[in-house]
């Protein structure tokens, strides 16, 4: 098997054989060179000199991109946005930290819609990431970039943040599995902040045993963020040794039955998903979740009006545009920085958000969508006493072609339908590749659990990857470069 297919366990093993991980590095860099003049999804690129991890752990051999909103020491973070140009943080995040500590090591920084806003990688400054599949359509977004690195197999795994979807959406658009811990198990420190309260690192690997073991690494508290959770139990062994789902409880939204929007294809692979699982014997549970219609407005209520806050930081005066006249007044120079530095969407949100927070206009909208918010998760839980897991698709649609939705903002932002809830409610949620299309483009499906049942979800997740043997793949363009 080729080693852009060894997983974690597989890399470790074969260093500690004797295996030189120059020799590893260099499966992905052989794939760089053949897929990311077509793909784009790299913002910098160091496969002749990484960024080195420890010399032993648990990750020793592994090599992961890093979506460019997250500090990196000496490296550059410009979340694709102007406004950050030239910015190279002195410090690293702490998620990175841990993966360096852990023995893996970084090969660069990846595209993104800029400041995570999107979900096509199609809003950035420096260019557009394409789907290695179909390089005519999206990888996703706004962690395109890192969906796109590791399906090409130019990277063990990669780090993306997910505010609404971000990790989750691509990996259902690029055949990989995105994981969202439960909110406060991985530290934001050293992430760019979006919305605060619903920014969380998350992961795009091969595979659910891949993504729980980052997740051991990364996972615990870090007095750099006061939002983090205490350490996590270590996974049983037992979770990996299922073999059918009996007693298991898995939920189905009425809402995702009724919907019509719902691509075929997508809805056939949603309703083989179901009946593999009542197969197994798990008891299937219908749920009714009244508000799964309101989350998208919630969500772009909130998110933007969070947005609004954070990136009022951005002034141009250390970094950023440089052909501001520095003698304008204060006004008239942040009007021309911000003007010159946001691109549009972020500009839409930015106008939202401060129109939502704004004194005539709080309570009707930002007031309102909080109390929302807090019904779901009260929802949310009651319905994690009912089942173990809910299933969904992760995406409504199939991944749509580059353009197609860039003059409608609306349909755009409804493309994370199924997934923004998880957000909303700090739940753990997941995204597994589950068969493709007739035309070989990746189907994906969508599993949340309870909050801190986070060991729950990958007990699950596991056994449905494992029925439904898979074979790895790489995209044909990258066959004959490996």
């Amino acid at each position: 098997m080729m080693r852009v297919f060894d997983d974690l366990e597989q890399l470790r093993d074969r260093v500690e054989g004797g295996d030189i991980p120059d020799a590893i590095l260099a499966s992905y860099a052989t794939q760089f060179r053949a897929l990311e003049p077509v793909v784009h999804a790299y913002l910098e690129s160091r496969y002749d000199h990484p960024w080195t991890g420890a010399p032993s752990g648990p990750l020793i051999g592994s090599f992961f991109a890093l979506k460019d909103n997250f500090a990196l020491a000496g490296s550059q973070c410009t979340c694709a946005s102007r406004i950050l140009d030239g910015f190279r943080p002195a410090y690293t995040a702490t998620v990175v930290e841990r993966l360096l500590a852990a023995g893996a090591s970084c090969v660069g920084k990846t595209n993104l819609d800029e400041f995570a806003m999107g979900s096509s990688t199609e809003h950035g400054a420096y260019g557009v990431t394409r789907n290695p599949w179909d390089p005519s359509r999206t990888a996703g977004g706004s962690s395109g970039g890192s969906a796109a690195a590791v399906a090409a197999g130019m990277a063990t795994f990669a780090l993306g943040s997910d505010t609404g979807g971000s990790v989750r959406q691509p990996a259902a658009f690029t055949g990989l599995v995105g994981f969202k811990p439960s909110y406060g198990r991985y530290s934001r420190y050293g992430l760019v902040a979006f919305a605060s309260s619903l920014d969380h690192p998350a992961t795009f690997t091969r595979t659910v045993r891949d993504a729980a073991r980052l997740y051991e690494v990364m996972a615990g508290p870090d007095p750099r963020d006061a939002t983090t959770l205490p350490a996590p139990a270590p996974l049983e062994a037992s979770l990996w040794g299922q073999t059918d789902l009996r007693g298991a409880r898995v939920g189905l939204f009425a809402e995702v039955e009724a919907t019509s929007g719902i691509d075929p294809t997508v809805r056939a692979a949603y309703e083989a998903t179901r009946d593999r699982l009542a197969a197994a014997g798990a008891e299937i549970v219908t749920l009714q979740c009244p508000l799964l219609e309101q989350a998208v407005g919630v969500y772009y209520i909130l998110a933007p009006a969070e947005a609004s806050s954070n990136l009022a930081r951005y002034d141009g005066i250390r970094f950023g545009p440089t052909s501001v006249d520095a003698h304008a007044g204060l006004p008239e120079y942040y009007a021309a920085v911000r003007t010159r530095g946001f691109g549009p969407e972020v500009t839409r949100r930015i106008l939202l958000g401060t129109f939502v927070l704004s004194a005539g206009y709080f309570d009707a909208y930002y007031g309102k969508a909080s109390q929302v918010r807090t019904l779901l998760q009260q929802q949310f839980a009651t319905f994690f006493e009912q089942v173990d897991v809910i299933l969904t698709p992760t995406t409504p649609t199939m991944p749509f072609a580059l353009g197609a939705k860039l003059d409608d903002p609306v349909a755009m932002y409804l493309n994370d339908l199924f997934t923004i809830p998880a957000n909303l409610t700090g739940v753990p949620a997941l995204s597994l590749p589950v068969g493709w299309s007739e035309d070989g483009l990746p189907i994906g499906m969508h599993l949340m659990s309870g909050r801190l049942q986070d060991a729950r979800l990958f007990g699950i997740a596991h056994w449905l990857e494992q029925s439904l043997g898979l074979t790895p793949r790489l995209p044909s363009a990258a066959e004959s470069g490996v």
